[in-house]
């Protein structure tokens, strides 16, 4: 009975382990709840990369559904509605992670990014600046 019961952990950590790496480089394409839960970005194909732009507010932003983008470094922007504002861009495939860059509309500045896919509604999304990275958990809207 002990190797029966053996056997199958054996099988079912290994499945485990032939799983994860495919969720880890499957498709970050779709809608995904930021971790403060006050936006859904829709993340898809632009031109040859992949891009999320800030799709719907969950929480009303200060100024209201048409908030500006008042942080950009660049003052030509600061007029635009953040509302449809691509936040990732630049995403391409390498290996188990995508990788881009990400804008914080909050403080105007853009960083080099990491996403991974941790599960199939589980985003791991990564600013960095040079080897320091913070990491947010985003969840797939339903």
């Amino acid at each position: 009975m002990k190797s029966h019961l053996l056997i199958k952990t054996i099988f079912i950590a290994g499945s485990i382990g032939l799983t994860a790496p495919a969720l880890a480089s499957g498709s970050i394409n779709g809608q995904w709840v930021t971790q403060d839960k006050d936006a859904v970005v829709k993340i898809g194909k632009c031109g040859a990369t992949v891009c999320g732009r800030i799709y719907k507010y969950l929480v009303t932003p200060p100024a209201g559904v048409d908030q500006k983008d008042i942080n950009n470094p660049n003052k030509k922007l600061r007029n635009r509605k953040l509302l449809g504002t691509a936040v990732l861009t630049g995403f391409k495939m390498d290996g188990k992670k995508w990788k881009g860059r990400i804008y914080d509309p909050k403080s105007g500045k853009s960083y080099r990014s990491e996403v991974i896919l941790t599960s199939a509604n589980r985003l791991k999304v990564k600013g960095c600046i040079a080897f320091l990275c913070q990491g947010q958990n985003w969840s797939r809207a339903r």
